[in-house]
């Protein structure tokens, strides 16, 4: 069997390393891609730093774009050739730090036109979580196709967004906006609020600024909903879960938060620390029901697994109702490089209001798999 490069964690903390793992054979509703870029996210971090929900030696990443190679005789939608994108997770084969990937087409978009690879990676996981987080934790209609003259019976309600400049906020209020909902509080430093403000948020707070978390309560304590709704996109015990659990006092209220809780940062010589009960992580008020967003089991809805990623995604960046993050562009003169170059910017915390996107295959292994599989 043929082999290829991955990037794997093998130890806590421990520099990332390359192994060359089998290529497997692709099933009968299989595609097999070779991967041009990804996005290396926190949990590539708190995998990579502290093992959570790690077996070493594991593959790291979640998000690829690359060219198709090879498709079962089940596959309906895509062929060689087509150029994809997607959030692939489920085992090491899917894994998206690796020369090619094997996974099912219903976890694949075709690029959209007037699209790049390299543009189009930063969406798929966060588009995902932030689509999973509002229908599914905090009870959103979302409807899709959305009918015409389509009015959402919610479209009053005051809708906490904290960490609205994080790739899940973004993505967030853009859904948000498309569906009516005009109510958006956000929180993110002041440089990105003009932006924030433009994919449809209506106040746009400081996070750092005293009384923040007074004001948001003032002005949900103005709205004419009695239920009170907080998407937390940030995870951090003491810089957004306790803030939080003082904005959301009113019975009733939903409270959904990305998990995992991050009690310790990582950060270069510290090892992190992690919660994934968000209820024993602050001292909620009676009433108000707090989930743990986990974006993984969105394929329990046949719906969403079945159009979430192949047709309603897509169909968001090309009508614009979503815009891709920016693009941070990690450089290196190896697979290795990159990847480890990228972590550490997630450790110093320089990323602000953008991806880290980064090349998995160089130009001549495209152009040589092309030939091999395309010609």
């Amino acid at each position: 069997m043929s082999t290829h490069p991955a990037v794997v964690t093998v130890t806590p903390g421990g520099p990332l390393q390359i192994q060359h793992i089998p290529t497997p054979p692709i099933a009968s509703n299989q595609v097999k891609l070779i991967n041009q870029y990804t996005a290396s996210t926190p949990l590539d971090l708190h995998q990579a730093d502290a093992h959570l929900l790690v077996n070493p030696p594991q593959i790291l990443g979640d998000s690829v774009a690359g060219t198709v190679l090879e498709v079962g005789p089940d596959v309906k939608r895509l062929r060689p050739g087509d150029q994809v994108f997607g959030f692939v997770w489920r085992f090491q084969a899917e894994k998206a730090h690796q020369l090619y990937v094997v996974t099912e087409e219903k976890l694949l978009a075709k690029l959209p036109p007037g699209r790049s690879l390299q543009e189009v990676v930063v969406v798929p996981d966060n588009f995902v979580t932030a689509w999973h987080a509002l229908s599914k934790d905090l009870g959103f209609d979302l409807p899709w196709p959305k009918p015409e003259g389509y009015v959402s019976p919610g479209k009053d309600s005051w809708i906490v967004v904290w960490g609205g400049s994080s790739s899940v906020g973004m993505y967030a209020i853009q859904i948000l906006r498309y569906y009516g909902y005009g109510n958006v509080v956000t929180t993110a430093s002041k440089a990105h609020h003009e932006r924030l403000v433009r994919y449809g948020a209506s106040v746009c707070l400081d996070y750092r600024d005293e009384g923040t978390v007074e004001r948001i309560r003032d002005r949900l304590k103005s709205g004419p909903s009695q239920r009170d709704f907080v998407l937390d996109c940030i995870g951090s015990l003491e810089g957004s879960v306790r803030p939080l659990a003082r904005v959301a006092t009113t019975k009733g209220a939903k409270v959904a938060i990305l998990l995992p809780v991050i009690i310790k940062d990582a950060a270069p010589g510290i090892r992190p620390e992690y919660e994934m009960d968000v209820q024993a992580c602050a001292a909620w008020a009676q009433g108000v029901e707090v989930s743990g967003v986990r974006t993984h089991t969105y394929m329990t809805d046949e719906f969403l697994a079945e159009r979430l990623q192949p047709e309603m995604m897509p169909w968001a960046i090309a009508e614009k109702t979503v815009e891709p993050n920016d693009q941070i562009i990690v450089e290196g003169g190896t697979l290795l490089e990159r990847a480890e170059r990228a972590l550490q910017l997630l450790r110093e915390k320089k990323v602000s209001g953008g991806r880290l996107v980064w090349r998995v295959a160089e130009e001549e292994e495209v152009k040589t798999a092309m030939e091999q599989f395309c010609s």
